[in-house]
């Protein structure tokens, strides 16, 4: 979706971040996630790994595994759950990049989505879904309904992408020249890596392999054809012609609104959200973006942020005890009669919007006065593919 004098920059933002927050979820972010039972944020419990990898056990005489424990049963191995965590580690600030390709500093960069990493994800991480402030049942007014990271994971980076674009600023030329995309053909392949990898994400998220994960694994799907279909048509009836980024767009869009639901609603509420997704996150990445102005790179606020945002208003509308009694037998969501899970809902959206916002924006102005958000005027022209990195994405010769 970038210019080609970009293109590596952004790659290579996703690549080294691949790398980097691995490495920092391994040192510690596993650890203040999912360590202790602290409200606000987890223990030293398994720093470096420390009670993650397997152990020998002298008396026994053999490996010893430590496990997940959910209940008081051992579900998956420790060390498993760990990885399959990190990758929303990874893939959360990835998302905020989108926000201010083309025109920040690599090293800024880097010093922010470590700090963002520690103070925004790690937090969120462990007061949705490790029994803190916005876990549900014990958590704030009720805490959240979030299977797979409608707060923690698409609403924390979406309202941060859009503090980055603000504060950041325009690229230059935004506006008064054209900027399409470099190549439409390399969006469809992601696209569909999308796709196809978000039923990991989501279906994956129930831990095990079972009758809740195959709905979740349906829900996710149709709330993606549906969100691409919705996109396409809404572009058709008011521009005259379905494009193929809007088909794109449109099935993520699908796929970041039912993220939070996947678990707890069935495939026909799912192709509610997926159309509901669809529609709105259009309109926020066309209308709304022109009426303010801002620069939001590759549209991280109003296909993340706003899609967070309905996804998880709408888990407290169609969650429903038959997908999952995660309350035993009492209703869920408002299709079920019951109100406190959609304020909870909202509250912990809020939350999220909130804390999100203000960490994010105290972390650019002080990167901003220390380093430096933005590259010089004539990297921007010339791109950042040669002046940060030294490379070009393409050669013809």
């Amino acid at each position: 979706l970038v210019r080609k004098k970009n293109v590596l920059s952004v790659m290579m933002q996703c690549i080294f971040l691949m790398g980097l927050m691995t490495v920092l979820w391994g040192i510690y972010g596993y650890s203040l996630s999912f360590g202790g039972d602290n409200p606000y944020i987890g223990n030293g419990e398994y720093l470096m790994m420390n009670n993650v990898q397997r152990t020998w056990d002298e008396e026994a005489g053999e490996p010893v595994t430590p496990m997940l424990i959910i209940d008081d049963a051992p579900v998956i191995p420790l060390l498993t759950h760990m990885l399959f965590q990190g990758m929303f580690f990874i893939i959360t600030p990835a998302l905020i990049c989108g926000a201010f390709a083309e025109r920040m500093k690599f090293s800024t960069m880097t010093v922010f989505v470590v700090l963002w990493g520690t103070i925004v994800y790690c937090p969120l991480c462990h007061w949705v879904w490790d029994g803190g402030i916005l876990a549900f049942g014990p958590g704030v007014a009720g805490g959240a309904l979030d299977f797979a990271g409608g707060t923690v994971v698409h609403i924390s980076s979406g309202v941060s992408a859009l503090i980055c674009a603000l504060l950041i600023g325009r690229r230059l030329g935004f506006g008064n020249e054209p900027m399409p995309p470099h190549n439409l053909t390399y969006t469809v392949l992601g696209a569909g890596m999308l796709w196809v990898g978000w039923f990991g994400f989501n279906a994956g998220s129930e831990l095990a392999s079972d009758d809740l994960t195959s709905s979740a694994f349906a829900a996710t799907h149709f709330s993606a054809a549906a969100g691409a279909v919705a996109w396409a048509a809404i572009e058709w009836l008011l521009r005259g012609k379905p494009s193929v980024l809007g088909a794109a767009s449109g099935a993520v869009a699908g796929l970041v609104c039912v993220t939070p639901a996947a678990g707890f609603v069935n495939p026909g509420s799912a192709m509610l959200m997926g159309v509901s997704g669809g529609v709105v996150c259009f309109f926020a990445c066309t209308t709304i973006k022109s009426k303010f102005g801002y620069d939001d790179s590759l549209d991280a606020f109003g296909v993340h942020g706003v899609g967070g945002t309905l996804g998880a208003i709408l888990t407290g509308v169609f969650a429903t005890r038959a997908c999952w009694n995660i309350d035993g037998s009492n209703p869920l969501g408002l299709i079920e009669g019951r109100t406190s899970v959609f304020v909870g809902q909202i509250v912990a959206t809020g939350i999220t919007w909130v804390y999100a916002a203000v960490v994010t924006f105290i972390l650019l102005k002080i990167l901003d006065a220390t380093m430096g958000l933005r590259v010089r005027q004539d990297v921007e022209i010339q791109g950042l593919d040669i002046k940060e990195h030294g490379e070009e994405g393409y050669i013809f010769f």
